[in-house]
């Protein structure tokens, strides 16, 4: 059966984008070549891949299977062409990296302008989102996690800092009312403004002095799901809200301008800095082996 690989990619990207129009914004296609290239399909093979409704498209179940086998399959298509690009001068194509809010906000920024003026051939898409996800069911290239979210057949290579801490901060005039805590159980007192997980549990708040390590799950008037409505997070605090616990490189700035200051510094927990990481059992793509290069040789 002869089969078009164009015609493949159109329904893998309807597929996960779950609907024609945003598969059309993802690969700049148009909505109505991706319909007809389903349609080519589905005709070729005999059968229905995709139900659609006036709200939503979703996998058949034949579907469902082809997607499983075809995923992984396509991207070692897309290896084996990449091959080629060692016979450039300089590579090219695409690099798709899936990272955290905090990745994109103090990791990328010291090291991407540099890569694209060195690479100028080579585009990099980021998918910023805090939850876990199969980089090949994704259609991404790598992804940067912290170390305890890895999956063991991923290769990891360091990225960004190697030492990291979670910061407590306050505004002046939110000390000035409600007084600083002097114990990581004194915030139980204090309103806390809070993060959480996509998975529904609430960030806990951990401390660590001496070797002793103090959990605490406080209460305050202000809670947000992890990602881009972190930064309101951080503009109620500098407006006196509560305490806010962030990453220390993300509040820095507004230490230094005096818009919140330091709370219980002596508890700052630290951690290992982030990872970028990857599938071990499939070729390298041009783009990805030259990121990971650029990044090796431009410690943090």
């Amino acid at each position: 059966m002869d089969l078009d690989l164009g015609e493949l990619n159109a329904f893998l990207s309807v597929a996960r984008a779950g609907g024609f129009r945003d598969a059309a914004r993802a690969t700049g296609a148009s909505a109505s070549g991706l319909s007809e290239a389903v349609r080519r399909l589905e005709a070729r093979l005999g059968v229905r891949l995709l139900n659609r409704t006036t709200r939503s498209v979703a996998p058949t179940e034949a579907g469902a299977r082809l997607i499983e086998r075809l995923g992984p399959a396509l991207g070692e298509v897309e290896a084996a062409l990449d091959v080629v690009n060692i016979f450039r001068d300089r590579p090219a194509g695409t690099l798709k990296l899936n990272v955290p809010i905090s990745a994109a906000r103090l990791v990328l920024p010291a090291i991407l302008p540099g890569f694209l003026a060195t690479y100028p051939d080579i585009q990099v898409e980021i998918v910023a989102q805090d939850s876990f996800v199969d980089l090949l069911a994704t259609g991404c290239d790598a992804g940067i996690r912290y170390d305890e979210r890895l999956a063991q057949d991923m290769i990891a290579v360091p990225i960004g800092p190697r030492i990291q801490r979670f910061a407590l901060g306050a505004a002046p005039a939110y000390v000035a009312a409600h007084g600083a805590p002097e114990h990581p159980r004194d915030l139980l007192g204090h309103r806390c403004l809070r993060g959480r997980f996509e998975s529904g549990r609430l960030i806990p708040w951990e401390f660590e002095r001496d070797g002793e390590t103090i959990v605490v799950e406080p209460s305050g008037p202000l809670i947000v799901g992890v990602g881009t409505a972190i930064d309101l997070l951080h503009e109620a605090a500098m407006a006196g809200t509560g305490i806010i616990a962030l990453f220390e490189d993300w509040l820095r700035p507004s230490f230094d301008k005096g818009t919140l200051v330091p709370v219980l510094e002596e508890w700052w927990e630290s951690f290992p800095g982030p990872f970028l990481y990857y599938p071990g059992r499939r070729l390298v793509p041009a783009p990805l082996r030259a990121f990971i290069d650029y990044v090796k040789g431009h410690p943090q």
